[in-house]
């Protein structure tokens, strides 16, 4: 065989190799991306949850001293997060932002009351919790009313046990097509050396010694394509990041790492399976199945 021939048949093996290596990346980065969803589902869910606002407009009589010691008090309840104080001017500008600048020729005088807006925790995050709150702060003699919107929480509520659900079968049903995908790729490489291994069986070779250059082989395979697929996920968690840094406050960070860290993992576990399982199919194979 000329050099020109080894050259082409290096060019075609070298080019199969990285064509695997790139299409099981591709497929770890689907995993890796659904991955870092998943395990910050919570975080995300309980973001959503405590940025949702719950009003408690106080009586016109209620000066902004009371209303400031009012604060105070609802900071110290256990259901609650966080509070701000929204004051006669600042509730003014919002309203006429909303209804335009001469919304106030309509009154005598400005109707627009102090206002105390309410983050809940996200355990709270509930309708009867909220309903029973709600009930519990109108008794304070200071609060007019408590305003929310009954039906969006109801909504959230409900959309977000969905989505959690969704989530868990999409990722399951991801996993497996993943290991066809990537089985099927192993598959085709240790196919394309059956005959190779057709003629260490009929020298005698024993299956644990045909398969060990296979598995050694699938095992860099398939860490090469974890980092790779880790470090597009990289860069991709980099271009979030510049777009929306407000995500990485939520995200826990120790659980990224753990994410990126189990593609590779997974990526030389799964190429170790798919390889042990078919080279094992393939030294089965008799002289006729060889060419069929």
């Amino acid at each position: 065989m000329g050099r020109k021939e080894k050259n082409i048949i290096a060019r075609r093996l070298l080019h199969s190799y990285l064509s695997s290596i790139i299409s099981i990346a591709l497929v770890l980065l689907l995993i890796g991306i659904f991955g870092i969803l998943a395990v910050n589902a919570g975080a995300v869910q309980n973001y959503f949850k405590e940025n949702v606002k719950v009003s408690a407009i106080l009586k016109e009589s209620v000066g902004e001293r009371e209303a400031m010691e009012l604060q105070e008090l609802l900071n110290a309840h256990k259901a609650i997060k966080a509070t701000h104080y929204i004051s006669k001017e600042q509730g003014t500008r919002e309203m006429q932002q909303m209804l335009g600048e001469d919304f106030l020729e309509a009154f005598d005088s400005n109707p627009i009351p102090i206002s105390i807006e309410i983050n809940l925790k996200a355990e709270y995050f509930h309708p009867d919790s909220i309903r029973n709150l709600s009930q519990q702060l109108q008794e304070n003699p200071q609060i007019e009313e408590m305003a929310y919107q009954e039906s969006l929480l109801e909504l959230l509520n409900n959309n977000m046990e969905r989505i959690a659900w969704f989530f868990m079968v999409f990722i399951a049903l991801l996993m497996f097509i993943s290991f066809v995908l990537i089985n099927n790729t192993v598959r085709l490489n240790v196919y394309s050396k059956r005959f190779s291994i057709y003629t260490m069986r009929l020298v005698g070779a024993k299956r644990s010694f045909i398969r060990a250059p296979f598995l050694v082989k699938s095992l860099f395979q398939g860490m090469m394509s974890g980092l790779l697929a880790a470090l597009a996920l990289l860069g991709i968690l980099y271009l979030v990041r510049n777009e929306f840094e407000q995500m990485f406050t939520i995200f826990n960070m120790e659980l990224v790492a753990m994410v990126l860290g189990g593609i590779v993992v997974l990526g030389a576990l799964i190429c170790l399976v798919c390889t042990f399982f078919v080279v094992n199919r393939m030294v089965s194979l008799t002289n006729d199945e060889l060419y069929y």
